[in-house]
């Protein structure tokens, strides 16, 4: 590319990339700067541990990829990304050999549940019918527009019942620890103290896409979506550029429109004297989550799980009952480390051989710490697992840790080890980062935030940068109706 492109998106993440392919698809040119040496963002896969052992570094299972309106229009096959369902999406072992497993079919999970079967199908039943118009809804209109006629109801009784704590739902519908941890252990997902508002909200829409589109691995690990997202913005004359640390807006002087796939700190840093003291103070007092532990591992074999069934799971939700869970997440949310933390865990070679070596296996899991924490969780990590899978200490032929600094360090938007980009508390998704209506534009003129400390926030969706994109070609451009992407070129 030669010239000033008619716009810069800062960072190479998901967002970032959705944001420049939405913009390339208008016929902009587009630059991408990216600090790392690939482009990725939370999508960065690495052999970490041992040669031939690939390793998904932050996101791994993808529910909102595979339903999102933006990866459904991006239409990853085409673009030679394949998703991998496990043949059991999550499950929650509890002590006594005992396990709670969602499956892709409703039917089944609930029959799995005993006494709480009918409670299950009458809490998910009728999210599951309108799932797409839920899903639609919170991830396209970043909550400043009624819902359409058709979903209404079904949204509007999402955001009522999702309203209130993760506990007071499962009470409500549950008797029994299976059923009730295992929308404990989605929740949890979530980063925030279990008995805050919005917890219910967020195992319901986990469970949600459960039953949807499932919650698949990506064949070949996470980097497989972005390098086809690199791909093709290339295609339509678009480029990256890694190996560049921005801290200057002033160099992009004369391009139309900036996107920012950073943190609001790291907007206000590189505005300097650009940014209003009113704003300035506003992402003062914008909050950071928990931070993460999280340690990677090269196996000999499977984890030998009590409950054979958690085998063939790619999630595993490891914290025991929802008490047990509840206390797990509300350590660190009060700065505190725990000796039984709630551990999510991801079995990627359940699914997907190619990430090791025939016969090895890979297998990740990280614990909710305090901010900033650089606390060794191994052990506490190591312990809860060797609790519901006895010999799991000796499948370990290599391991690799980051304490939430170095999670910081390998990705600035991490802030403190917050893999969410800012707290998912109720205030905070309604107005993140900012109070403001239209919370992707800035003081700086033509300058857009796109990162997941917009809305609908976290998770690998497209749609803070997408939504953004769609802003920066309104206001800067005059273009109202987003052009759609561009196919994949056929071979």
């Amino acid at each position: 590319m030669n010239g000033t492109p008619d716009a810069v998106v800062v960072g190479a993440g998901p967002n970032g990339l959705a944001g420049a392919l939405r913009l390339a698809a208008a016929g902009l040119s587009v630059r991408v700067v990216e600090r790392g040496e690939r482009a990725g963002g939370g999508l960065r896969t690495e052999e970490v541990t041992l040669p031939g052992y690939r390793h998904d570094i932050c996101a791994s299972v993808h529910p909102m990829a595979a339903t999102a309106p933006f990866f459904r229009e991006f239409d990853l096959a085409s673009r030679g990304v394949r998703l991998l369902q496990p043949e059991i999406n999550f499950a929650h072992p509890l002590d006594g050999g005992r396990a709670a497993l969602s499956h892709h079919s409703l039917e089944q999970t609930a029959a799995g549940l005993g006494r709480d079967e009918r409670g299950y199908r009458r809490l998910f039943g009728p999210l599951l019918r309108q799932a797409d118009e839920i899903t639609d809804f919170f991830l396209t209109s970043a909550f400043r527009r009624l819902p359409p006629v058709k979903g209404f109801a079904g949204i509007a009784g999402f955001g009522l019942q999702g309203l209130p704590s993760v506990g007071w739902l499962a009470r409500r519908y549950f008797d029994d620890d299976e059923a009730r941890a295992l929308i404990a252990g989605a929740a949890a997902h979530g980063m925030l103290d279990l008995s805050r508002p919005l917890t219910a909200a967020l195992g319901m829409f986990l469970g949600m896409m459960s039953h949807h589109h499932g919650w698949p691995l990506i064949e070949g690990g996470s980097q497989q979506l972005a390098d086809a997202m690199v791909t093709a913005l290339e295609q339509q004359g678009g480029e990256v550029v890694t190996g560049h640390e921005v801290t200057d807006l002033r160099e992009f002087d004369g391009v139309p429109a900036v996107l920012l796939d950073t943190s609001p700190s790291a907007f206000v840093a590189m505005a300097g004297n650009q940014v209003t003291d009113g704003y300035r103070r506003w992402v003062k007092r914008y909050k950071h989550g928990p931070g993460v532990f999280k340690v990677d591992w090269a196996l000999s074999e499977p984890v030998p799980w009590t409950d054979p069934d958690v085998r063939r799971a790619g999630t595993v939700h490891v914290a025991g009952t929802m008490e047990e869970t509840i206390a797990g997440e509300a350590a660190p949310a009060a700065g505190r480390i725990t000796d039984k933390p709630y551990v999510l865990a991801v079995q990627p070679t359940v699914v997907d051989p190619s990430r090791a070596p025939d016969g090895g296996h890979v297998f990740w899991a990280y614990v909710h710490v305090p901010h900033g924490s650089t606390v060794d969780m191994t052990e506490a990590i190591e312990a809860q697992v060797e609790r519901f899978a006895p010999g799991f200490r000796d499948t370990i032929l290599a391991r690799h840790t980051m304490h939430a600094g170095e999670m910081e360090r390998w990705n600035p938007n991490d802030v403190g080890g917050d893999i969410s980009n800012g707290e998912a508390s109720l205030r905070q998704m309604l107005a993140r980062p900012v109070p403001r209506w239209n919370t992707y534009k800035t003081p700086v003129r033509g300058t857009y935030l796109a990162s997941s400390a917009t809305p609908p926030g976290p998770a690998v969706h497209g749609h803070c940068g997408d939504n953004a994109a769609r802003v920066a070609l309104r206001e800067v451009f005059g273009i109202r109706d987003a052009p759609a992407l561009r196919p994949a070129p056929r071979p």
